[in-house]
């Protein structure tokens, strides 16, 4: 099986598929309640919509089910280093990187080298881990 690692960016590549499937949805629905003759006037409210989608998405799903559809589909959950569910706080903050997807790169990188392992800084700041499921 592959590392814990490997498959958290696999979880985070088949999330950032569930939040596209989302976001595409929202535009569809957003498409008409605007103006369905106007057909590109839904893409200026992307920046606004998408960061505001992720975030949800993420908070919600760690906080209440204890991982994402991608963390779940590889085997893994994010819990408190005692061991419990995360709570509030925990999951507002340690997913504030992903809030464009890129950030989360700088967040695993300066975790990298303040030595968290392959924690990500706001993981550390918040207590939380990912366990693997399968162990």
């Amino acid at each position: 099986m592959a590392s814990v690692f490997t498959r958290r960016v696999i979880a985070y590549i088949l999330d950032f598929f569930v939040v596209s499937a989302f976001m595409w949805i929202v535009s569809y629905l957003c498409y008409f309640l605007m103006n369905p003759y106007e057909t590109f006037a839904v893409y200026q409210f992307f920046p606004i919509v998408l960061p505001i989608l992720i975030l949800v998405y993420f908070i919600v799903l760690e906080k209440s089910k204890g991982a994402t559809v991608g963390k779940a589909l590889m085997y893994l959950e994010v819990r408190s280093r005692n061991g419990a569910r995360i709570n509030w706080a925990q999951a507002i903050v340690r997913n504030l990187s992903k809030i464009y997807w890129v950030p989360v790169i700088f967040d695993w990188l300066i975790g990298k080298l303040l030595g968290a392992g392959n924690n990500r800084f706001l993981g550390s700041v918040t207590k939380t881990v990912v366990i693997d499921e399968l162990r």
